[in-house]
C-alpha cells in the first residue's frame, strides 16, 4: 500500500509539473527563441516524415507529395519567413497560409510553447543561418 502511495504521488507530481510546462506561450509577436533542442524531439515526431531529420524535404513520405515540403535547411528561404508565418503554418496548417493543404495542422497535438521550440529547430538548421530582423 505504501508503495502504491508513492507511485500515486510521484505521479501526481509528474502531472502537475507537466501540466505546469504546458501553459502557453506568449503571442507569437514575442518570441523569445524558443528551445531548438526541445523542438528538434518535436520536429523528429510531428516533421521529418515529410521535411526529414534535418529539415532538408527529404522525409520519407516526401516523394509522394506535390508540391513538395519545404526545405528548412535551406536558408535562403526560409530567412525570408518571419516567425509568425512559421508559426500559423505549424499550428493551423499550411492552407492558413496559403501554403499546401498537405501541411497538417499540429496546433492540437503541440502547445504554443512547443511550436516556437520547432520553429527554433527550424531557424537552427538553416543554411545560411536566420538573422533576426
Amino acid at each position: 500500500m505504501r508503495l502504491l502511495r508513492a507511485a500515486s504521488c510521484v505521479l501526481v507530481a509528474t502531472v502537475a509539473a507537466a501540466c505546469a510546462d504546458s501553459e502557453e506561450a506568449p503571442a507569437p509577436e514575442s518570441f523569445g527563441g524558443g528551445d531548438a533542442r526541445a523542438g528538434a524531439a518535436h520536429y523528429r515526431i510531428y516533421c521529418a516524415t515529410c521535411h526529414g531529420e534535418t529539415g532538408c524535404g527529404d522525409g520519407p513520405l516526401s516523394a509522394s507529395l506535390d508540391p513538395k515540403p519545404a526545405k528548412h535547411c535551406d536558408g535562403e528561404y526560409m530567412n525570408a519567413l518571419s516567425d509568425d508565418h512559421l508559426f500559423t503554418v505549424v499550428k493551423e496548417g499550411g492552407q492558413a497560409a496559403g501554403k499546401s493543404a498537405q501541411m497538417a495542422a499540429w496546433g492540437g497535438s503541440l502547445s504554443d510553447a512547443q511550436i516556437i521550440d520547432v520553429i527554433a529547430f527550424m531557424r537552427s538548421v538553416a543554411d545560411p543561418p536566420y538573422q533576426a530582423p
